[in-house]
């Protein structure tokens, strides 16, 4: 069994604010952490970690940036396709943390929006029936669907992190066995119909909802340094869980994602955070995922 995550890698550069700055204002910061993240790059990694086979289908550009993030992913048990850089600035991201521990987020996309389906899909032809295709919101909504259809036609499960949001991604529902979303993407996008849905709460914890019945996971306290990268971890941690186990997203799979999520509110930076594979091992052997 085999992960194709197919979204977005960037550098995340990490900076430290008071608060949020005002429409015209100028303020001071401390940059802080620079990282390979992107959701799809994020959640790639952690899948990897947790000892399952991914491959992560994303776009670099030609600059400097490019050429650092092939250096980083190397260190890595995944493998980044394609090959190549495309003529193109790589994505970053600018974290911007508040002094409360919340955060806000500025993503390019121009490399994800060079990324064709004639460029992705080759590297999806070696797939088998039961392997995972996972997306977030990075893309378009025809690029979406399109992916998904594919993978359906392949006999591949489908997982969906409809994030960053886009209200037209409500008409891909039909084709999405897994949907992992927060509270203000479920109520926007209405995806009830997914057999398999889970609905997280930040602090609060997370709801699986399967069919017609509801679950809740409370979080793991923890204090919060920094949440970027949270939800990536959950998703991913939740996801390998199960896969493990060889089940559908249950009770443990969600206690295993919020457990990792805690290591990663705890930190700060983006990759840095993230729990490492022995951290991972140890956590997802409890319960018996390993």
């Amino acid at each position: 069994m085999r992960a194709y995550v197919t979204g977005n890698i960037t550098v995340d550069e990490a900076w430290s604010i008071s608060d949020i700055p005002k429409k015209g204002s100028s303020i001071h910061g401390i940059k802080t952490s620079q990282d390979i993240g992107g959701k799809g790059a994020n959640q790639a990694i952690i899948l990897s970690r947790c000892g399952i086979e991914t491959r992560l289908i994303a776009a670099t550009g030609s600059d400097s940036n490019g050429i650092w993030i092939r250096q980083k992913i190397k260190n890595e048990p995944l493998t980044l396709l394609p090959d190549c850089n495309f003529n193109q600035h790589s994505d970053t991201s600018i974290i911007l943390n508040i002094a409360d521990g919340d955060n806000a987020i500025i993503t390019t996309t121009a490399a994800a929006d060079t990324f064709g389906l004639d460029d992705i899909i080759p590297h999806l032809a070696d797939a088998a029936v039961g392997d995972i295709l996972l997306q977030q919101g990075n893309f378009s909504l025809d690029k979406t669907r399109s992916l998904f259809q594919f993978a359906k036609a392949q006999g591949m499960t489908t997982v969906f992190n409809p994030s960053p949001v886009n209200p037209d991604f409500c008409h891909l529902w039909p084709l999405i066995d897994i949907a992992v979303v927060n509270e203000s993407e479920a109520e926007l996008l209405q995806p009830y119909g997914v057999k398999t849905l889970v609905i997280t709460q930040g602090a609060a914890g997370a709801w699986l909802i399967r069919d017609g019945l509801r679950h809740f996971c409370p979080a793991t306290s923890v204090e919060a340094l920094d949440t970027t990268g949270a939800g990536d971890t959950f998703l991913a941690v939740m996801l390998a869980s199960a896969l493990l186990r060889g089940v559908e997203p249950d009770d443990l799979a969600l206690a295993h994602a919020s457990r990792a999520a805690a290591i990663t509110v705890s930190r700060r930076g983006t990759l840095s955070a993230f729990p490492d594979g022995n951290e991972l091992a140890a956590l997802l052997a409890k319960d018996g995922a390993h």
